[in-house]
């Protein structure tokens, strides 16, 4: 499979997985899993045709590691606008997590600290680099670091899901350090 193909189907996949199942008739079960044939019979049915093998590829070789499967099930390791619950246990932080932004959203931040927005929860990176990357994909990054030491003994439940996105309801200023830009 090409690396255009997979990029295609991958973003379907989030689609249709995180964001919109209804659109192509998927109900997706409390946890967020649906059969894989459905899904694929699904998406066939509105003009978007994938195997098995090459879900399978993606699925494997996705560098965020975005879907799980279990079973014939598969599902978006989180990052979703639909109601699920992926039953991801409580986690001990490390000492400090990153969130990637742009320089535009700084004052809002400032303010009211990190809101999960439209998602479940506040996607926090365990490395700079990789909240860097984040950053970058909405113009030239700033990276934040957050005291999730101080936030877990102040009683904030955290969470990391199969692709090492660390998951919190909200973080706020007081626990972010502005100083970690770039």
């Amino acid at each position: 499979m090409d690396e255009r193909r997979a990029v295609k189907v991958s973003k379907y996949l989030s689609k249709h997985l995180r964001h919109r199942p209804e659109r192509i008739g998927l109900t997706l079960d409390e946890g967020g899993w649906v059969e894989i044939d459905a899904l694929i019979t699904a998406a066939a049915a509105h003009g978007f045709r994938f195997t098995r093998e090459e879900l399978d590829h993606v699925v494997a070789t996705n560098d965020k590691r975005r879907f799980a499967i279990e079973g014939s099930r598969i599902r978006a390791s989180q990052g979703h606008t639909v109601d699920v619950d992926v039953d991801l246990p409580a986690a001990m932080p490390p000492p400090y997590l990153y969130h990637g932004t742009v320089a535009g959203k700084l004052e809002a931040i400032r303010s009211e600290g990190l809101r999960p927005m439209e998602r479940h929860d506040v996607h926090l990176s365990p490395d700079r680099e990789t909240a860097t990357r984040v950053g970058a994909r909405h113009g030239r990054p700033v990276v934040l670091a957050v005291d999730a030491a101080a936030m877990h003994r102040d009683g904030h439940v955290f969470h990391v899901s199969a692709n090492g996105v660390w998951l919190t309801q909200s973080v706020p200023p007081r626990y972010l350090r502005f100083s970690e830009t770039r």
